[in-house]
């Protein structure tokens, strides 16, 4: 299976121990974290590297490093992971292997302010769901949102994520979208 993906304008890769930077970037930016909690310290980014570069289910299941396809800067992370329910964040022992976790996976992106309002987001995320469910056995796919974040639920819907009501994920109530291999196939068919 390939992993790196590319779109237009990008190119996904697995993330790796050289992506501290972006980490960095993203996670102790304010801005960024907005909707995900306070902003880490450097160590903090460190630490979670350090399970954020695991992958399981022959390599579909991970995190991927978003960057420019023609400067290759690297404007942020991507995800197709086990989405945690009562957790507060990603199970990381379900990752790892080759089996596929048992587990909802869900579709998330994080992006530096400077790639903000370009369409990278919407872009991303029409890439990994063509990766989902064109190269991987997943037969649909979530994704949860802050409820006072309307960009990231415009990507969603976009992408073709449809609006399941709230529901319980990273240990709160939160609205939910899904999408599944038959109704990503109608749109794209």
């Amino acid at each position: 299976m390939k992993l790196e993906l590319e779109s237009d304008r990008l190119l996904l890769r697995p993330l790796n121990a050289s992506d501290f930077d972006i980490g960095c970037a993203i996670f102790m930016d304010p801005e960024v974290m907005e909707y995900l909690g306070r902003p880490y310290s450097e160590q903090q980014v460190a630490d979670e590297l350090e399970v954020a570069v695991r992958r399981c289910g022959g390599g579909c299941i991970g995190v991927w490093c978003v960057l420019d396809r023609v400067s290759q800067e690297k404007l942020g992370t991507a995800l197709l992971l086990p989405l945690p329910v009562e957790e507060e964040d990603t199970n990381w022992d379900l990752v790892q292997g080759d089996a596929l976790p048992d587990a909802e996976i869900e579709v998330g992106y994080l992006l530096k302010r400077s790639a903000w309002g370009k369409g990278y987001a919407t872009e991303v995320v029409r890439r990994l769901l063509r990766f989902a469910f064109e190269e991987s056995p997943l037969q649909d796919v979530v994704a949860v949102i802050d409820s006072g974040n309307k960009g990231s639920r415009r990507v969603l819907e976009k992408c073709g994520l449809r609006y399941e009501g709230e529901r319980r994920a990273y240990a709160s109530s939160c609205p939910g979208f899904r999408i599944t291999r038959r109704h990503w196939e109608e749109l794209t068919g």
